[in-house]
């Protein structure tokens, strides 16, 4: 039988080429080699935006819609949403039975959103219940299919970790050996920063989404930041100093490309304006399938309804087994 993986990403609308070239390409990878569940955290998104759920079904069709363009195949992957597998949460309360607070406060990530909503206007030094049991629940996720693998980013591996220590611990109070430990496997993909030379998001303005035409990704592109220090045409410009447009052009151009750049940068010979403008065709034409599938999914919403309704019901039939064997160690009535 193939390994089980097991990953989810929260609902926040439209989705960019971050997203794609840091989480889904590789999720679209690793489903003809493991078992995949894939979940959009719907219970998650509450934990920041309890009081801004007016988007939040289309968002989460939105994500969706994202994921089948880039090609996550639900004939090869389960696909399901969070709250339409309620036995997560009846997990989730039998861990946080267990589990130490000084183990969720420790959490590194938990510490940055916390900082940020305190920085909030109108937030003052509260936190809510949600956020501060929001590693619980990840758990809860991870170890309600037993996977054994859980793909992320170098930052994310002290969330794996958190549930690894839960599952020893469930383990070891009610004596069984039902949990297994999830390894972090870590993403090999492609970093891409925004187009100010920040972190790509959504509320930065500074994102190319990967519904974007290819009229709005072009005029996108052009505001991107280059080389600072290059202030005419035949400037000999410092590739390696240009924030964004060559990091891009190493992400969506071939080796000889980049190269051609770098040296035509270096001599004065290409114009930013110029570079840019063939940036935005080459990623155009990267995304050009992806786009097509993606006005298909927009265009035909109730075929994403049936694929997350009918993945719902297949992760929630898993979901109910385990939970019945988790019931009887915890030796509920």
């Amino acid at each position: 039988m193939k390994q089980r993986i097991m990953s989810g990403m929260r609902p926040t609308g439209k989705l960019h080429l971050g997203h794609y070239l840091g989480v889904i390409d590789n999720w679209v990878k690793l489903q003809d080699d493991y078992e995949c569940f894939y979940q959009v955290a719907d219970w998650h998104a509450l934990t920041t935006k309890y009081d801004k759920t007016q988007t939040l079904r289309q968002d989460v069709i939105d994500v969706v819609s994202d994921w089948l363009a880039c090609g996550i195949d639900p004939e090869k992957s389960t696909v399901y949403v969070q709250s339409l597998v309620p036995e997560t949460a009846e997990l989730h309360i039998y861990l946080s039975m267990i589990t130490p607070q000084n183990w969720v406060e420790r959490d590194p990530t938990l510490k940055d959103m916390a900082k940020i909503l305190k920085s909030k206007e109108g937030m003052g030094t509260q936190v809510n219940y949600g956020l501060m049991g929001y590693p619980v629940l990840m758990t809860a996720d991870i170890l309600l299919f037993n996977a054994d693998f859980v793909p992320v980013g170098i930052d994310q591996v002290a969330h794996v970790e958190l549930s690894r220590d839960i599952a020893r611990r469930f383990n070891n109070v009610y004596n069984t050996e039902f949990f297994k430990e999830p390894q972090p496997k870590l993403n090999n993909c492609s970093l891409i920063c925004g187009l100010d030379g920040n972190k790509m998001g959504k509320s930065f303005n500074n994102d190319i989404k990967i519904s974007d035409t290819e009229e709005d990704t072009a005029k996108k592109v052009m505001t991107a930041i280059t080389d600072r220090s290059r202030i005419r045409r035949d400037d000999p410009g410092h590739p390696d100093d240009c924030e964004v447009v060559y990091k891009y052009w190493k992400i969506f151009g071939t080796n000889e490309e980049v190269e051609t750049v770098c040296s035509e940068c270096k001599a004065g010979t290409r114009g930013c304006a110029d570079c840019k403008r063939q940036l935005g065709a080459k990623i155009n034409k990267r995304m050009h399938e992806i786009r097509q599938r993606r006005k298909y999914y927009e265009d035909n919403p109730e075929v994403v309804e049936k694929i997350i309704r009918e993945g719902s019901e297949k992760a929630r039939l898993e979901a109910q087994k385990n939970i019945a064997k988790i019931r009887k160690l915890v030796k509920m009535y």
